[in-house]
């Protein structure tokens, strides 16, 4: 294979990306994925290449250190590809914080930094750090990138920002950050270029998968995001609880009780979809079953939505364009047409067919505000981004 191979590394707290590239002519082009998913025992590479899938279960078993993972994947990956001709490896690094406002060259000084904001993510920023260690551990000398999934709301005005607490307190860095960056810089690159119509048009774009968030768009920028300082806030999730008001964690601890690891574990593992069915985290089960409480589930699911969605066109003074992205915003029509219905007042009317077809214009002609559906790929974000940083 000619050219130069980057390889990107997409970690969430239970499950790994990974996207192959092909470097030509200075952009990024894919040509293979995997995943592995920490959450199954034993842990199994899942490979696409091309048209071809590929299952492979390995003898690794994750924990702390990823460096056995890491080496036992490489290992098949260089089965099909050319992993010499690996020129860069760039990862989705899932907080920021203030210092870190673009893409960056990862270094010592820049891994201890980014590993020193791991209490704002406690989830997700451990996972992050240990790939990186491990990828430079297992190949050095290869270099590595970090793009951050809080950058791309670094621009945010402070009133969008700030909490009403003490001023000392923003200071030291309890501010909103919000998060899902990478997918909503990708998605309002991909309205521009297929609508350029709809180009720095007020917009929001729902990222909805098992973490889900919303994000407030014009002229290409984040103005407001449902997410804030944490992971949790926002809107439930698959079993994230989203936003709650903090009486009842106060409740909770002076009633029953319960310690702070007892509580995290409520609002991140136990409570969203999971918590509000008692049946499941997955929404495609919960729109399959009969039983009220799904579907009770499901409308405080869409109802969080539809508000979201209203309180964020507040923020960018009206709403051109929604639009829906990541797994369930992709793939589940029933979801779409909840929210859509709730937002009629917004000029939002659903073309049912289309919408059943997840098609990429889901709106009548008619409708005021334009629906779109649109595949978020934030591996070709980091790709793209890892170019950027190491040059052309």
């Amino acid at each position: 294979m000619t050219g130069r191979l980057l390889l990107t590394f997409n970690a969430g707290s239970s499950t790994v990306k990974i996207g192959l590239f092909l470097r030509e002519d200075g952009k990024a082009r894919r040509i293979g994925k995997g995943m592995i998913d920490f959450r199954h025992k034993p842990l199994t590479f899942h490979l696409v290449e091309g048209p071809e899938t590929f299952d492979v279960p390995l003898e690794a078993e994750g924990g702390d250190v990823l460096h056995e993972v890491l080496d036992e994947t490489f290992g098949w990956l260089a089965k099909h590809f050319d992993l010499d001709a690996v020129s860069a490896v760039g990862h989705r690094v899932v907080h920021g914080g203030d210092r870190f406002r673009g893409p960056v060259l990862l270094d010592a000084p820049t891994i201890e930094a980014i590993d020193a904001l791991s209490p704002l993510a406690p989830l997700h920023q451990p996972q992050n750090v240990r790939l990186i260690r491990a990828v430079g551990d297992l190949r050095p000398g290869l270099p590595q990138t970090a793009s951050f999934d809080t950058a791309f709301h670094a621009g945010q005005a402070p009133a969008v920002r700030r909490f009403a607490i003490p001023r000392n307190l923003y200071d030291e860095g309890i501010k909103r950050y919000g998060f899902h960056g990478l997918s909503y810089a990708f998605v309002s690159a991909e309205l521009a270029r297929r609508r350029p119509d709809l180009a720095g048009a007020p917009t929001v774009i729902a990222h909805l998968g098992s973490g889900a968030s919303l994000c407030a768009v014009s002229g290409g920028e984040s103005h407001d995001s449902s997410m804030s300082f944490s992971t949790i806030d926002g809107i439930p999730m698959a079993t994230r609880s989203g936003a709650i008001d903090p009486g009842v964690l106060f409740h909770l601890m002076r009633t029953k009780g319960m310690g702070r690891e007892e509580v995290e574990d409520l609002l991140y593992n136990k409570s969203g979809l999971l918590g509000l069915s008692g049946i499941s985290a997955d929404s495609r089960v919960l729109l399959e079953s009969d039983r009220p409480e799904a579907g009770e589930a499901l409308d405080v699911f869409t109802f969080r939505i539809a508000g979201e969605v209203a309180r964020l066109s507040a923020s960018i003074g009206g709403l051109d364009a929604l639009v829906f992205t990541a797994g369930i915003g992709e793939h589940q029509p029933a979801i779409r047409r909840a929210v859509c219905e709730r937002l009629a007042f917004l000029g939002v009317a659903l073309d049912d067919g289309a919408n059943a077809a997840n098609a990429q214009m889901v709106s009548t002609p008619e409708s005021r505000t334009k629906v779109f559906v649109i595949a978020t790929d934030e591996e070709q974000m980091i790709a793209d981004e890892t170019l950027a940083v190491l040059g052309s």
